[in-house]
């Protein structure tokens, strides 16, 4: 049995014993969270100023700082270090076909919804795609694999002209997709610069994707699976695990919110673009804690939803505060292949590159 040695604590006692593993997980998160100066639980300061944009409904007293890094309550008013205008974030040219967990059926990577929503009856290459990394995340993954957007003081301050301004200078872009971190802290900044790319961009082919764990504020999630609708783009929701208890263990919060604004966007986009699907989940197969048992309970809550609906299964490499654990296993691997299968017509596995890595 593999246990990270981060957290002290095994999947089945997590899951099934969660009142004895609880020290363990709380233990794990306070060290990650006191190394970046950020609060070890969401805030829920009486008489404290509510910030609403994910579903930790951070309260933050005077002083405080939400979960996420980014807005705090200063002398009783909610500032925060972004805003619908600026951001904090870089970016960077991806060649296509990139390693996009959506490569496997969207148009970049296949030509689907050509030459509406793809520049080529095939994969587009010689295009590109622009990734935006935003900082700050409203989770405390113990296996993140993007771990610097924790180091928000070393952000660069991006205005919404600044990426219009890159797409404009390089007409070979074809997608962005907002990534990090994750985007939900930042989203009324996605959202807004977006909509603003869509007009000035008008008669271009221009997807617009977000890569997020879920967990954002339902109007802006349907503001944005809106916009990915109408450009041809995709929400890719990196779906932890199925179990709240180990949500918690493994990534500090719970992640419900995710299932249900998963739900609410499948049924209202999902079926209006199968042909070029407009929504994905992604579940990483972190050893030891993310088994087929997680895998067939989230491939199971999809395919009662639609069963055509396109899941990855990534495999995962050492990261974080979870480096001592090995590449998923290839026996694990194929073992959540099946679960998933049993509910999904559509699966995938991303990162197979690394199962010559694994051991048995």
């Amino acid at each position: 049995m593999l246990v990270a040695g981060s957290l002290g604590v095994c999947a089945d006692c997590i899951r099934e014993r969660p009142e004895l593993s609880r020290g363990f997980v709380e233990e794990a998160h306070l060290k990650v969270r006191a190394r970046y100066g950020l609060p070890s639980k969401p805030l829920k300061s009486q008489g404290g100023i509510r910030c609403g944009l994910c579903s930790n409904l951070c309260v933050m007293g005077v002083g405080e700082k939400g979960y996420c890094g980014l807005r705090g309550n200063v002398e009783g008013r909610l500032e925060g270090l972004v805003s619908s205008e600026e951001a904090l974030l870089y970016s960077y040219i991806d060649p296509h076909v990139t390693n996009c967990c959506a490569s496997w059926f969207c148009p970049a990577g296949t030509g689907c919804g050509y030459p509406r929503y793809s520049m080529s009856n095939g994969p587009e290459y010689g295009y590109f795609n622009l990734a935006v990394f935003f900082y700050g995340c409203n989770l405390d993954c113990l296996f993140c694999q993007n771990s610097s957007h924790k180091e928000i003081s070393r952000a660069m301050r991006v205005k919404r002209g600044d990426l219009i301004g890159i797409l404009d200078r390089n007409r070979r872009i074809t997608c962005i997709c907002y990534f990090g971190g994750s985007p939900e802290p930042q989203l009324p900044f996605a959202v807004s610069a977006s909509r603003e790319i869509i007009e000035a961009e008008s008669g271009r082919v221009l997807r617009v994707c977000f890569e997020w764990n879920g967990c954002g504020e339902s109007r802006l999630v349907r503001e944005a699976a809106a916009l990915a609708n109408v450009t041809g783009g995709n929400l890719k929701f990196d779906i932890k695990c199925f179990d709240e208890n180990l949500a918690k263990a493994l990534c500090g919060v719970s992640n419900r919110k995710a299932f249900e604004n998963f739900e609410m966007v499948a049924r209202e986009f999902f079926t209006n673009r199968r042909e070029v699907p407009n929504l994905t989940a992604t579940t990483l197969l972190v050893p030891g804690y993310v088994d087929e048992r997680e895998v067939e309970s989230i491939a199971k809550f999809i395919g009662d939803i639609d069963p055509e609906i396109p899941y990855s299964l990534l495999v995962f490499h050492p990261d974080f505060e979870m480096s001592d654990l090995p590449v998923t296993p290839r026996r694990q691997v194929e073992r959540c292949y099946a679960a998933a299968r049993k509910y999904l017509r559509r699966v995938n596995i991303g990162n197979k590159h690394l199962l010559d890595l694994s051991y048995m």
